[in-house]
């Protein structure tokens, strides 16, 4: 790209809220050009293409414009997640473009600047969140510093020991419990921050394209943690015909 800062097409349908931007640059020196984000009962398949073709047309931005696109992974909505990927490596496949993944979680983190450790908490239902832990750098940017899994939310308490900001759609579920156990070391992200920004997800793509981390078109799929009830199912029925346990 010659040194001009990358101009990256995001979206994340990782929750119930469809967000989707045009960005530039990273997190360490870039912009948002436009941002778009949807909640409401509409699935996102039927939403994503013409959102896009709006956001181009009000930005004057076209395909050739457009050095990389960025997909939130997850952890989130099983199906939210496939339709991002999918609708993500089509764009990519057909504009020939390089795919770049962020985590639900990273983008979640990356919206908070404070001295304190920032849990990201997304809803993982069956009374469990995903979680992951970071701490901001010297520049302010989100670095996380735990890995990514599922945890049940009345434990959470347990693990930590220090003052925390917790962002996310678990605040939104589990916000009382951990007011409770957490007493006064927890505070909570203002609202408009528990959902993932796909403007956040723009700008870490950009620094994942500018470090040639880039996704396999053919082997790219959802951060999804934990295995789906269709997929336990699955697994279930091929160890009963396989005659395991029996």
């Amino acid at each position: 790209m010659d040194g001009q800062k990358p101009l990256i097409l995001a979206l994340d349908t990782a929750t119930g809220c469809c967000s989707l931007a045009l960005t530039t640059g990273t997190v360490a020196g870039g912009s948002v050009m436009a941002s778009l984000s949807l909640n409401s009962r509409v699935t996102h398949s039927r939403r994503l293409i013409s959102a896009i073709d709006w956001l181009f047309a009000e930005t004057e931005v076209d395909w050739p414009m457009i050095d990389g696109i960025a997909v939130g992974l997850g952890p989130g909505s099983f199906t939210g997640l496939r339709i991002g990927m999918a609708t993500a490596k089509g764009l990519a496949a057909t504009a020939g473009k390089p795919l770049l993944g962020i985590s639900t979680l990273d983008a979640l983190a990356g919206n908070c600047l404070t001295t304190r450790l920032i849990c990201a908490a997304v809803d993982a239902r069956k009374r469990e969140v995903y979680v992951a832990f970071y701490r901001c750098d010297g520049s302010g940017v989100a670095r996380r510093i735990s890995e990514i899994r599922a945890v049940d939310p009345l434990k959470l308490a347990d693990e930590i020991e220090e003052p925390v900001l917790i962002v996310g759609d678990g605040v939104l579920v589990y916000g009382d419990c951990w007011q409770r156990d957490f007493g006064g070391k927890v505070e909570f992200a203002p609202a408009s921050l528990h959902y993932p920004s796909a403007a956040v997800i723009g700008l870490l793509g950009g620094q994942n394209l500018q470090n040639d981390q880039i996704l396999d078109l053919a082997t790219a799929v959802p951060l999804y943690v934990r295995a789906s009830d269709a997929d336990l199912s699955l697994e279930s029925k091929k160890r009963h015909l396989s005659g395991e346990g029996a």
